[in-house]
């Protein structure tokens, strides 16, 4: 059957317009069979392609932004950050490379449920990925130099991660707490039983004043 034969006569950095870019991931991938197992393809690298991921989560091809949302989605599903710290497309076949500008996913919800150790912080990101913060799946904070604040990030899978968007810090830090972690009073959250530190609770108490 067509669907079953791999792409080889026009590679990802050879297709013309996100339409055409649509229809070979999606053959290669068999779209609606479940994520696609990227971490386990080897493919040659073909090049770099030009798609980038702005920091507000927009995604651009060719120097448009990408509108409609299932197409986003589509490419999220076989994203791959690599030991070079590069992030890019993988199909069976082959490899491109994008520009990521600060993380390729952007959390915008997050719903808190249970109290205390049982406490599960459930994110949302922008491409459809539901994701509990725990010890899978952890949040860390990245001191912010322009800002003197914090950028949180969440693990999404792979080395890829989702920049908490800042209605959700709101949320985070509504759902925080502070403790004593080896002698010193923390800001911290906790979720499915893993503790994450935030930063000093003095110095949340400065920036909040």
């Amino acid at each position: 059957m067509d669907q079953e034969k791999p792409f080889t006569a026009q590679g990802l950095a050879r297709a013309g317009d996100a339409a055409g870019l649509e229809a070979l991931i999606a053959r290669a991938t068999r779209a609606g069979k479940g994520a696609p197992p990227v971490e386990r393809w080897n493919p040659p690298f073909c090049g770099d392609l030009d798609m980038e991921i702005r920091a507000d989560g927009t995604w651009f091809y060719l120097g448009t932004p990408i509108g409609r949302q299932a197409l986003v989605r589509l490419f999220s599903t076989v994203l791959r950050k690599d030991e070079d710290g590069r992030t890019y497309l993988v199909t069976p076949v082959e490899k491109v490379g994008i520009r990521v500008e600060d993380a390729p996913f952007l959390a915008v919800e997050m719903a808190v449920t249970g109290t205390g150790d049982a406490q599960v912080l459930t994110f949302r990101t922008n491409v459809g990925d539901v994701v509990e913060a725990g010890p899978e799946h952890p949040l860390r904070f990245v001191p912010e130099a322009a800002t003197g604040g914090l950028k949180p990030y969440l693990h999404v899978r792979g080395r890829l991660e989702a920049l908490l968007a800042r209605t959700v810090m709101y949320d985070l830090v509504e759902a925080g707490e502070e403790v004593e972690i080896e002698g010193r009073a923390m800001f911290a959250v906790r979720s499915r039983g893993t503790l994450f530190p935030i930063m000093p609770a003095d110095e949340l108490h400065r920036l909040s004043g």
